[in-house]
């Protein structure tokens, strides 16, 4: 699991991908949400603009980013 610590209110999910090295770029993560790869909190999530705020969890294949 990686840990994330925001300095800010909210990241959007597209940004958080690239931020935790999940994807190696912005396409890359707008295909991969929108394929329904990418669940937020357990569900997936279709939204790539999607505000996560602390406590929220984002899994992408084997890997899992909480925010703090």
């Amino acid at each position: 699991m990686i840990e994330i610590r925001l300095e800010t209110a909210f990241i959007k999910l597209d940004a958080l991908l690239k931020f935790a090295n999940l994807v190696s770029s912005g396409g890359e993560a707008k295909i991969r949400i929108a394929a329904g790869e990418v669940k937020v909190n357990g569900e997936v999530c279709l939204q790539r603009g999607k505000k996560l705020r602390p406590g929220d969890r984002v899994s992408l294949d084997s890997e899992t980013v909480c925010i703090q």
